[in-house]
């Protein structure tokens, strides 16, 4: 426990303080550059998120969860690390006391989640893809630290290089933009790639889908075709979507949809497809 006030520690003290050096081969990369830690709650304030309850995964030594108890009435954090978690109790026992904050020991994807009011979290990468998926469907806002790459692949938009199966899954939860991205040298040690910050703001989508289980199968497939003509990547990927008839699809679809590609396909016309394909291509149950 220390007594320098919330918001203000040292991100390289509280490494030391956590008497442990990141372990690459776990995924950990602290963000130790202040002016990077500070700016990440402004991106949540600034957008008028709720932060009565913010949850961050992956706390480690507890530099973007002091910044977080500066600007939110309660924080959750979860932290697999037993050495971290253990830490965060110790460091923070005034404001776990307080019930300020909960540390939860465990690995995101398994873990109860509580019933939060937005996420803000430096992800582990290897792991960033299933943790994003697994909080979009909450209908939170989030402020999320990605590989760069990886978030402007989630922020694209249709006929651009990045936009794919992610920009299209990420967008059928929210808007996602890109504010800032973060380089190497602000983190401890550091990543062999240039990061970024994204913001995501949950709407409902313009459009509607049967089924969002089946629409992110649908996804999956088509995309694993992307420069095929719709027409092609329905009838070779009914193995992925559990298509059971896959030529009904393309008999009933309009053909200028089955004359695009993947990649040039908007959102909305990948819903219309979904649509049709759960009413006539005889998906699996």
């Amino acid at each position: 426990m220390t007594d320098t006030p919330t918001g203000t520690r040292d991100p390289d003290a509280l490494v030391r303080r956590a008497g442990k050096r990141a372990d690459t081969r776990q995924d950990q990369h602290f963000l130790v550059d202040d002016r990077v830690l500070d700016r990440i709650p402004e991106y949540a304030v600034e957008a008028e998120m709720d932060l009565a309850h913010v949850l961050e995964i992956g706390g480690g030594p507890g530099a973007l969860t002091d910044r977080l108890l500066a600007v939110a009435d309660r924080v959750t954090v979860v932290e697999r690390d037993r050495d971290f978690a253990a830490h965060l109790r110790e460091e923070f026992a005034e404001e776990i006391e307080a019930d300020r904050l909960t540390v939860v020991e465990g690995d995101a994807l398994d873990v109860d989640l509580p019933a939060f009011t937005a996420s803000v979290s430096n992800l582990p990468y290897g792991a960033s893809s299933e943790i994003a998926f697994r909080l979009l469907p909450h209908g939170r806002p989030m402020v999320l630290m990605f590989q760069q790459e990886f978030a402007e692949r989630m922020a694209a938009a249709p006929g651009t290089d990045d936009y794919g199966r992610l920009s299209v899954t990420a967008g059928h939860y929210a808007d996602v933009e890109v504010v800032e991205t973060v380089p190497k040298g602000a983190f401890d040690p550091q990543p062999r790639v240039t990061s970024a910050l994204v913001r995501t703001t949950p709407r409902e989508p313009d459009y509607t889908v049967p089924d969002d289980e089946f629409f992110m199968e649908f996804l999956k497939a088509v995309f694993t075709q992307r420069r095929k003509t719709m027409r092609n990547a329905v009838r070779n990927t009914a193995h992925i979507s559990g298509l059971g008839d896959p030529d009904a699809v393309v008999d009933a679809a309009d053909d200028d949809l089955m004359s695009a590609r993947a990649g040039n396909l908007t959102p909305a016309g990948f819903a219309d497809l979904a649509t049709l394909a759960y009413d006539v291509g005889d998906p699996e149950a």
